[in-house]
């Protein structure tokens, strides 16, 4: 788990699964392909919006940048041929989590990330997560194989 400061947690419980109430919830599985990952970002830019959050402001920038990263690498990395990823957008009074499920387990981001150099031609993705995010981590996918990136980030 990566985590810019400890106060900025934004979910309550001891365990960091859940909102104790979370006013908006979106969930939708998409194929595991390019196509998947631009509809997934159009979907969530524009679920913000309508959640309040409108296109052209800090977070709903932020939160779309995350989840193009984050289904990005769920297409590139995570994919199992016949099998979705699935982005999981919710909105509470604290902050915005935005998680992102593949089937690939065995293959795990970096707990830590650096700033790429200049001349790198990959390795920015997870790092941009980290500067935008108030806290991110991997975990095991629940009631399935593979594994769950999750980011917050704070209105």
């Amino acid at each position: 788990m990566t985590t810019r400061s400890p106060s900025s947690e934004c979910v309550p419980d001891a365990a960091g699964a859940e909102f104790p109430t979370p006013s908006h919830h979106f969930a939708m599985s998409f194929t595991s392909t390019p196509r998947g990952a631009r509809l997934a970002r159009r979907l969530a830019a524009q679920r913000l919006d309508d959640w309040g959050y409108p296109h052209g402001t800090r977070l709903n920038d932020a939160v779309t940048l995350i989840v193009a990263e984050l289904t990005g690498n769920a297409v590139r990395h995570g994919h199992v041929p016949g099998r979705d990823f699935r982005l999981v957008l919710t909105a509470g009074p604290e902050c915005v989590r935005i998680e992102v499920s593949d089937a690939c387990g065995d293959r795990l981001p970096p707990t830590e990330v650096t700033e790429p150099r200049p001349e790198a031609e990959s390795g920015r993705g997870l790092w941009l997560v980290s500067r935008l995010a108030a806290r991110w981590e991997v975990v095991p996918r629940p009631g399935a194989p593979g594994k769950t990136v999750r980011a917050e980030v704070i209105p």
